[in-house]
């Protein structure tokens, strides 16, 4: 006999095979006041049998009432949802580096700002403006999880840290880098990509040229596209290097978009971070925007390929690469 065709569920299932009910994940929200975290949770089942983008889950820390009596459950979309990361090895945070940080019993995304040695950090989180000092085991390492891989990968940050290791063993002349590295990537003229933490502009990027440094990690820059209120001049702005990054090198795609991609779309002027939901025709696709929590329509011309710049180098969401 030959074998049986699986089934359009089965087929969809395929693409969902980390959020199977019993799945312990983490869970994102969009609303107002919890963008940005994630918070431990279990897949209890589909909303229906023949669609399973759409799941019910429990919540394992939020309850419905102050006793806790019972376990917060809702109707969540599957882009809501990520794996809960493995444990990674003992690390060493430094200024500048992304961090999930946990805090009421959730992992909220901020950025390292200070060590305050003894093992205490001042991370800032960008989506409330707000900074706190927190213990080294209160910290992880930020990283994306977009179509089924994370971002950067495990193997790659325990090479980093076997790396390092080499590098601090005794008897070996190491070479500092310049305390002015930073400063000279971003020299002037210097064509970048800035960010910014004002409401609406979260997780948008913005074509700049670097005017002038103004000392330590902090510069002058000047939009290629956005202008002052009178449109007479380009607008020019003071950053910090935090919101700074070289502009990403094109990745050239084999193949169409896939569903759950990690993109950018161009829109307003700027780059917006996006997760591809749907494909249509005509190299057309929907991408749903998890900090508005809306859906647009773009051309295939009007994105690209989302990556992060992490310790120096930019990193995809199927593989860390240097380009």
């Amino acid at each position: 006999m030959g074998r049986k065709p699986k089934s359009q569920s089965a087929k969809k299932s395929a693409k969902y095979p980390h959020f199977k009910p019993g799945s312990t994940v983490e869970i994102s929200s969009n609303e107002e006041g919890f963008r940005g975290s994630w918070f431990a949770g279990t897949v209890i089942g589909r909303v229906s049998p023949g669609d399973p983008s759409r799941v019910h889950v429990e919540y394992i820390s939020l309850f419905v009432d102050e006793e806790g009596t019972a376990r917060v459950r809702e109707i969540v979309d599957v882009v809501m949802l990520r794996p809960v990361p493995p444990p990674e090895n003992d690390r060493e945070f430094k200024f500048g580096e992304e961090v999930d940080a946990f805090h009421s019993d959730g992992w909220w995304e901020g950025v390292i700002t200070k060590d305050n040695g003894e093992g205490r950090f001042t991370v800032y989180f960008r989506r409330s403006r707000e900074e706190m000092e927190l213990w080294k085991d209160q910290l992880r390492l930020h990283r994306e999880w977009a179509n089924g891989a994370w971002k950067p990968p495990f193997e790659e940050e325990n090479a980093k840290l076997n790396q390092d290791k080499v590098e601090n063993l005794p008897l070996v002349e190491k070479v500092k880098p310049s305390e002015s590295a930073k400063e000279h990537m971003y020299s002037r003229g210097t064509q970048v990509e800035v960010s910014s933490d004002e409401k609406g502009f979260e997780c948008a990027w913005f074509a700049a040229t670097v005017v002038e440094p103004l000392g330590k990690d902090k510069f002058l820059i000047e939009y290629q596209t956005l202008k002052t209120e009178d449109d007479k001049a380009f607008l020019r702005e003071e950053l910090d290097i935090l919101h700074i990054r070289p502009s990403p090198p094109e990745v050239k795609m084999v193949n169409s978009f896939k569903f759950l991609d990690e993109v950018d779309a161009l829109y307003n002027d700027g780059w917006w971070v996006g997760v591809i939901s749907r494909a249509k025709r005509n190299s057309k696709y929907i991408v749903y925007f998890k900090t508005t929590n809306e859906e647009m329509e773009f051309r295939d011309s009007e994105l690209r390929l989302h990556q992060d710049w992490i310790d120096g180098k930019w990193v995809t969401a199927s593989r860390a690469m240097e380009i």
